[in-house]
């Protein structure tokens, strides 16, 4: 469970300003176009109007209050044997349940980890994935609702021809507060950010929705993807976890309370068993190591996102990402397993007894490219 402190935090407070900012501008606009006290439809709108930032509000909230579900700290097995397949995480100092994944930011290791959002300043995983995805759901129709209402509105002001009998009929009613030309702005701003909200929410629902019915999470799929391109012709690997649609979807939306397990044990396919996919990680990861590179640092970098210091083109080239930019001092040595033309992404290393042991450091992010030298290949 996740405490009321998550809900400090630039994302949620943002998101929950979107979501009010919509449903106050919604009630002025109601007020004018329809208001509830002139008839009963007025009012069964106003009613629904009010229903979806409910349910909105209460599942983004849920969302954060549940938490993705963390795996306890120095979690372990009783089976040595299945301890021996599972990967192990230095900073939780414990072991990784299937499907797990540790977050840099939240700073755990979360039990079926989808992806971590900003908006709701939290992952999404094992137990408010359901919560996530009805607040996505209703997202775009609250605000298809306030771009309804946004517009009438405006048709109200501005083009109702008093010949017309429907017009009348739809538009004139009795307001009582005032449209000024400030309120207007407003207006137009709020239609273009309900509108902007609606594509962009309905894009991630979509993908949501996508990974529910093949019960694959963001990371799985990435994790698939290098499965299948590292294998040879022929050689195909078996997603253990995709059950068929309505069994998938049942795990992630239950029809009954506490239905979709405890995030440790999942259901597999057959010819399949719960560390199939841990093994996949495991070979990845070494491929990963065996390809990585091992560079000294020659010129220092403080770590600022806007490296102006370090040249135009490396500043205005870095990467798009909401990884850590990682600060380096001269001398250092840095382990290096993605690259771009002008940075690179790496973790730190000390090498101890003469280069025969080394230690991570566990302190990972970019830096500029030209701030390093390689080592010989034998040295990593």
């Amino acid at each position: 469970m996740v405490t009321s402190r998550s809900i400090c935090h630039y994302g949620p407070l943002l998101a929950l300003s979107i979501i009010i900012t919509l449903f106050l501008c919604g009630l002025y606009c109601t007020f004018l176009w329809f208001p509830p006290w002139a008839s009963i439809a007025g009012a069964i709108h106003v009613t629904v109007f009010v229903s979806w930032v409910t349910l909105i509000i209460k599942y983004f909230l849920k969302s954060i209050w549940l938490g993705p579900g963390y795996l306890p700290l120095r979690w372990r097995l009783d089976d040595e044997t299945a301890a021996s397949v599972l990967q192990f995480c230095a900073v939780c100092n414990g072991y990784k349940a299937p499907r797990s994944h540790h977050c840099s930011k939240c700073g755990r290791c979360v039990m079926k980890m989808d992806h971590h959002c900003p908006w709701i300043n939290s992952c999404v995983g094992h137990m408010n994935h359901r919560s996530f995805i009805l607040f996505l759901f209703f997202v775009p129709f609250g605000c298809t609702h306030a771009t309804v209402i946004f517009i009438c509105c405006c048709l109200q002001q501005f083009y109702v021809m008093p010949g017309n009998v429907y017009r009348r009929a739809l538009f004139q009613r009795t307001a009582v507060v005032s449209f000024t030309f400030s309120n207007l702005i407003v207006v137009l701003f709020c239609i273009g950010l309900s509108v902007g909200v609606t594509i962009a929410i309905l894009i991630l629902l979509y993908y949501q929705v996508k990974g529910i019915l093949t019960s694959k999470t963001q990371i799985e799929t990435w994790i698939i993807e290098k499965a299948d391109r590292l294998r040879f012709e022929g050689d195909h690997f078996t997603y253990p976890y995709d059950l068929g649609w309505k069994e998938n979807f049942k795990q992630v939306m239950p029809l009954r309370h506490n239905y979709n397990g405890d995030g440790i044990t999942w259901p597999v396919v057959e010819g399949c068993d719960q560390y199939t996919l841990t093994r996949e990680q495991l070979q990845q990861k070494k491929l990963k190591r065996e390809r990585k590179v091992c560079c000294n640092i020659v010129k220092s970098y403080n770590g600022s996102i806007v490296a102006w210091r370090e040249g135009v083109r490396t500043c205005s080239s870095y990467p798009c990402s909401d990884e850590p930019r990682m600060k380096v001092q001269v001398g250092q040595t840095v382990l290096v397993s993605r690259w771009r033309k002008y940075w690179l992404y790496g973790e730190k290393i000390t090498f101890l007894n003469d280069q025969a042991e080394r230690v991570y450091e566990r302190e990972k992010g970019w830096f500029p490219r030209h701030c390093t030298e390689l080592t010989p290949k034998k040295d990593i």
